[in-house]
């Protein structure tokens, strides 16, 4: 666990870098797909009955959709405080980070706040993120921290899609076992074929999320226009009131 904290106290030029690096994720810079922050994203746009969108369109209702917006990050990525385990997790967020999609990624040794208490930074970051990944490698499965965080990501959704354990150079008997019954993505011959795999799965988990948030959409404007419906024809159906003349009456 050291190592965390000499890691976080690391100096200027590493950190300058990765801050750097994180400005192409900020919500001002997704010009290309429109330009957003969290509190102003837009509703998705209603698509014609019986049409479904195009895979750009649906990229775009993914990269636009309020349910995306509602949190801080896409992926949060965890991995042991090793240098090449720390590489290893830079390049797949920078490969993330790149445009066209330009995804939100959480790296501690970036983005935790200094002075934070670890735990709290970590919950608080697995809260905010829409998809977990685990770089799992022999100092992985020896560190504390990684452990944590495995464990809080299986409590918070473990059967949601929401994770992508990520194996590299380690063998299968050292895997662990509480996530054997989960698919993988092996870093180990191919690392540049594994981030891709990890952009499309991130990808279309927010694919499916705008996807809901659109039949969401659809339900309400159905329901509001049934009910206007139903009003009017209550009005239609109502009898017309009529005023009677006011006479008088004689006595006969």
């Amino acid at each position: 666990m050291h190592g965390w904290f000499r890691k976080i106290l690391k100096t200027g030029e590493t950190l300058s870098i990765q801050r750097e690096k994180e400005e192409i994720i900020t919500p001002n810079s997704v010009t290309s797909v429109a330009s957003l922050s969290s509190p102003s994203a837009s509703p998705l746009p209603a698509e014609p009955s019986g049409k479904s969108p195009s895979r750009p369109q649906q990229l775009q209702l993914a990269l636009t959709s309020e349910q995306r917006w509602k949190k801080k990050y896409d992926l949060f990525v965890c991995h042991s405080s090793t240098d090449s385990d720390m590489e290893e997790a830079t390049r797949l967020v920078l490969s993330l980070e790149a445009a066209p999609h330009k995804l939100r990624c959480y790296l501690w040794h970036r983005d935790a706040c200094p002075g934070a208490a670890i735990a709290t930074e970590f919950a608080h970051a697995l809260k905010e993120s829409h998809v977990w990944a685990l770089l799992i490698t022999p100092s992985f499965v020896q560190d504390d921290w990684c452990k944590y965080v495995m464990h809080q990501v299986l409590a918070e959704g473990p059967m949601s899609n929401r994770m992508i354990p990520l194996l590299q150079n380690l063998p299968h008997t050292e895997y662990p076992v509480e996530l054997r019954f989960y698919y993988y993505i092996d870093l180990s011959r191919n690392p540049d074929r594994g981030h891709s795999s990890v952009n499309k799965s991130v990808l279309r988990y927010l694919e499916n999320l705008a996807q809901k948030e659109l039949k969401s959409h659809r339900k309400l404007d159905m329901s509001e226009s049934s009910s206007q419906k139903d009003k009017e024809t209550l009005k239609q159906c109502s009898p017309a009131t009529s005023t009677l003349p006011v006479t008088n009456v004689e006595e006969k």
